[in-house]
């Protein structure tokens, strides 16, 4: 079935957080939801769920695990057993859960920034002190891993690193070699690796997602990989992710700490979960060619239209980092953007000191939106 990711949904109305934060008016391209159908193999199964009309609690579906494992030994060739899999209501409360479980208060908790904001917050969640290390530019403003900072910032007290991949918002997929310095660094320094690749499905030509926790067997014993259908299928909406966490102690303190405090996810979730992973590779195929074209239209025009915008082209997720400090605007760039030309944007400043300057775009729309929303942008940067 051929989909029309051209089609412009209205979804004013329907208490989309995405549409209903700002002015009527303003164009939302900030919160990391699609303005796309999702696929129809999980509105067809929600549809039957709902026709049921009973909504007690509910349980896994017995076949779930085992598509799960069959995928990540299809896409990554990663071997996984059942057990090894945890259910959770969404991959945020997910790495909440990780600091909690394996830090104390007053440990620490190591990020890269810029951060998707719920990543900053969580050391503090959990009682701990956060320790930043900032990604770097090359001379193409790629961003970068500075192994020597990375290591600095880790401390004796150090328990966790939140690692993002493909990471949000810079865009970036990391490479092998990559993956294995960090590793190697926090093997050195005993620190366990909570991985959010919550973006892994979107990964565009000349780049490879490597889930960390694949490098090797000793690596793989000092991972909680995180995953969800939410970004992929565009279910954010229906809660479910999954903890693959194959060291069995390691995964026992992770169970132990949700007890009384965090809920499995819910009987829609499940439904959604299954028919995503078991029938939505279709609709996945022509969403990443539909948005490599997105990403790749607004690449061109931030580098020949707006004057002072530059952007290093996302190799994975649909979010583009915007960097403004060159453009002369006054003031803060996502209330002039607001303001000015009624487009809506995530303020850089909300993912860490180094995010001012910066824009974070959701490129997951129309093309229609999109250049509607960029028009409205280089119409804003030549009036000021």
């Amino acid at each position: 079935m051929r989909c029309n990711f051209d089609q412009v949904i209205n979804r004013c109305g329907t208490d989309s957080v995405k549409w209903c934060q700002y002015p009527e008016g303003a164009l939302p391209l900030w919160v990391a939801d699609m303005d796309f159908r999702s696929p129809e193999p999980v509105i067809q199964a929600l549809r039957e769920r709902i026709d049921h009309g009973v909504f007690g609690y509910g349980v896994e579906p017995p076949e779930l695990r085992e598509v799960i494992t069959e995928r990540l030994k299809r896409l990554y060739d990663w071997e996984v057993y059942p057990e090894a899999l945890v259910f959770l209501p969404g991959v945020v409360p997910g790495f909440n859960l990780a600091c909690q479980a394996l830090a104390r208060p007053g440990d620490g908790i190591l990020v890269q920034t810029p951060a998707y904001p719920p990543i900053l917050w969580a050391p503090e969640n959990a009682q701990c002190t956060r320790q930043e290390a900032a990604l770097s530019q090359d001379s193409e403003g790629r961003f970068v891993i500075n192994l020597q900072e990375f290591e600095a910032a880790i401390s004796e007290r150090t328990r966790v690193f939140i690692f993002c991949n493909p990471h949000n918002p810079v865009g970036r997929v990391f490479t092998v070699d990559e993956l294995q310095a960090m590793a190697e660094i926090c093997r050195r320094h005993n620190v366990i690796i909570c991985s959010d690749e919550i973006h892994c499905d979107f990964v565009y030509p000349g780049h490879k997602h490597v889930p960390i926790a694949t490098l090797d067997e000793e690596v793989g014993q000092r991972l909680i990989t995180l995953m969800a259908p939410s970004k992929t299928y565009n279910i954010a909406g229906l809660h479910f992710a999954v903890a693959i966490i194959t060291n069995e102690e390691l995964r026992e303190r992770f169970c132990a700490s949700r007890k009384g405090t965090m809920s499995h996810p819910d009987v829609l979730g499940y439904v959604a979960a299954l028919a995503a992973y078991r029938e939505g590779q279709p609709w996945l195929g022509q969403v990443l060619r539909y948005l490599e074209g997105n990403r790749d239209f607004v690449s061109a025009y931030v580098r020949d239209l707006l004057a002072g915008v530059s952007l290093s082209p996302p190799e994975g997720t649909y979010l583009a980092w915007l960097d403004c400090r060159q453009a002369g605007i006054p003031g803060n760039a996502h209330q002039f953007f607001l303001e000015t030309a009624g487009v809506a944007l995530n303020d850089g400043r909300d993912y860490g000191d180094v995010g001012g300057g910066f824009l974070r775009l959701n490129f997951g729309c129309p093309r229609a939106t999109l250049e509607e929303a960029l028009a409205r942008m280089e119409r804003a940067l030549k009036l000021r």
